[in-house]
Order: C-alpha cells, then structure tokens, then sequence
C-alpha cells in the first residue's frame, strides 16, 4: 500500500505569526532607520577647518602700536556647541603688508589673558608676572615659549587670520 504524502497545510496560527512577525519587521525598520540616523548623523558631520575671521580694514591698525580685537568662535562637537572668546594684538611695523604680526592674547604658561602695556613697551600676564616684549618673545617669568601667532592674509584691504594659533 502506498503511503499518503502529506501536504504542506499551514494552520491559521502559523499564517498569522508570520505574517505578524513580517508586518512588525517592516514597521520597526520604517520607524527605526530615520531615529539611528538622526542619533549618529551628528558625529557623522565634518568640522569647518579652514574659516577665516575678518579683522576689519587694515588701516585701522596703527602702525608701531599693538593693537587688541577680541572675537568669538562656536564649534559644534555632535550634540555639543560651545562658544569660546578669543583675543589677539596685530602689530604693524610698516605700510608693508606682509610685515603684521597676529599674537594670541594668552600667556603660555597657563593661557593667562595678556594685556599690553605702553609705557614699558610690553605684554604683562597677571597671574605670574609673565612679560613679552613687543614681538611677543618672553622677556621675564616662567612662560616655556613666545606667544602663539595667527596666519593671516590681507583681501581688498581687509585682515583676515586662521582662527587656529601657530605655536612659536
């Protein structure tokens, strides 16, 4: 006697399962893409590195006399945005356009604002009784280098700098 094959008969609990188990797949991949997405893409972004800061008309920067402009920069770090202040003296020596110097106004030692003092001709930090002379080179105190300068270039009469210092 021949035996009976069976067919492949599914129950209605079975069907009902795998269709759920389907249509809940579906769903949490429609809803669960866009919220990783909107969780990572933060980290994702690149940093603008390359920004320049406008320092306004050079002919506002008298020559021989160190000159301080503060400005301020937000960085955002995924989820993070932070605003910091900065400051620098431009120096001119002369019309010459590539004779400025860009200094940060922190001390080297512990980043201490600098402040420029005119009838000694120097940068004094208050914290240790750091000095620099005009150039920003230590002159007395415990700073282990010359203040850090800015790159800078000059466009239709306008100074921009690097907002990243240059150690010296």
């Amino acid at each position: 006697m021949a035996e009976k094959v069976k067919s492949p008969k599914m129950s209605r609990r079975e069907f009902t399962k795998i269709v759920t188990a389907f249509l809940g797949t579906v769903m949490g991949a429609i809803m669960g893409i866009p919220i990783i997405g909107y969780v990572i893409d933060p980290a994702l972004k690149s940093q603008e590195s390359d920004a320049w800061i406008s320092l306004g008309p050079l002919e506002k920067y008298p020559i021989g006399a160190p000159t301080p402009f503060s400005f301020t920069l937000t960085k955002v770090n995924g989820w993070e945005r932070t605003t910091t202040s900065y400051g620098v003296f431009v120096l001119r020596h002369s019309e010459n356009e590539s004779d400025i110097k860009v200094l940060s106004n922190r001390c080297t030692h512990l980043s201490c604002r600098v402040s420029w003092k005119e009838p000694e001709q120097t940068y004094d930090c208050p914290c240790h009784d750091a000095r620099f002379n005009i150039e920003g080179e230590v002159v007395y105190g415990p700073p282990p280098h010359p203040l850090d300068t800015y790159a800078y270039k000059i466009e239709e009469g306008v100074l921009f700098i690097n907002p990243t210092p240059q150690e010296a």
